[in-house]
């Protein structure tokens, strides 16, 4: 009776349950698309920064800080690493002054304005180098188009001089306020019309609704702006190199141009200063892109 009744059962059929992958493995797949942009980063920027900035700690006899005293110690450096951070500061904020109320005109313009005007400011953000400097040349330079214009209607008008740094300044704000704006139009998509209707609704008048909402929510994307056009200005070699790189003495003296002068000229201690004033320039930039950070974390709550 047993037999037959076990002969007649029909075997339990346990389904297996899939096996989850282990969280190594998930975090493996998930990375593995960018380990090739990761080694390159690391062997093309991570690992040289890291021999830069051991070399300037050591010498023959070992480990010291003489080369950051001596170069640290030179008038002229001091003056470089100074007028640097003062030529971002000012493009950064001139940046900001005129780049903010653009960029809010082209975020409300319709789709076909929006697109020229996006168009126009892409072909002047990148443009740059020497060939920037050569248009300020042809424009502003001592015989220059906008010159001979000028002194055709005010003839005791004299031009910046291409190497000062008025000169530097006029020609970085080209490509920078364009940069500005693309940057910071996305920001002023996060004002929503519902939040003006609510304001109008409280009786709050359009000065009351930009000091107590609109500034303050577009003050850490503009302040991240900022940021950017700052460290981007203080990093530029190009520009400067074509408008005051061959002005010897005359001209002004930033970051860049005194490490490409170390270099060129200077057989015996070039590599040392230029790799000092390289980490000075590293140093100020990682500062900066750090901040840059922490405020878009706290902008990006908005969304």
């Amino acid at each position: 009776m047993g037999a037959t009744a076990s002969a007649g059962s029909t075997p339990i059929v346990r389904e297996s349950r899939p096996t989850r992958p282990s969280r190594s493995s998930g975090w493996i797949a998930a990375w593995l698309p960018a380990i090739p942009l990761l080694a390159l980063v690391a062997l093309g920027l991570v690992g040289p920064a890291i021999v830069l900035v051991a070399q300037t700690f050591v010498d023959a006899g070992g480990f010291t800080v003489a080369q950051w005293t001596r170069v640290l110690g030179q008038a002229v450096n001091q003056e470089a690493i100074v007028t640097s951070v003062a030529l971002g500061l000012c493009s950064a904020t001139i940046s900001l002054i005129i780049g903010a109320p653009v960029a809010a005109l082209v975020s409300r313009m319709l789709a076909g304005g929006r697109a020229f005007w996006l168009g126009l400011l892409n072909v002047a953000a990148n443009f740059g180098g020497i060939g920037l400097a050569f248009a300020y040349l042809a424009t502003l330079g001592s015989v220059g188009m906008l010159t001979l214009i000028i002194q055709s209607l005010l003839p005791s008008f004299v031009p910046p001089r291409s190497s000062s740094v008025i000169a530097l300044l006029l020609a970085y704000e080209y490509t920078n306020i364009p940069l500005f704006v693309l940057l910071t139009i996305p920001a002023f998509g996060v004002l929503r019309d519902e939040w003006w209707e609510a304001a109008q609704t409280a009786s709050a008048t359009r000065v009351q609704f930009w000091r107590r909402v609109g500034i303050p929510v577009l003050t850490p994307f503009l302040a991240s702006g900022w940021l950017l056009i700052f460290t981007w200005a203080i990093g530029i070699y190009g520009i400067a190199y074509g408008l005051a790189g061959q002005s010897g003495g005359t001209g002004a003296r930033i970051i860049t141009l005194q490490i490409g002068s170390a270099i060129q000229s200077d057989v015996l201690n070039g590599t040392a200063r230029a790799g000092v004033l390289s980490v000075v320039l590293m140093a100020i930039a990682t500062v900066s892109l750090l901040s840059y950070r922490a405020l878009l974390r706290r902008a990006l709550r908005w969304f």
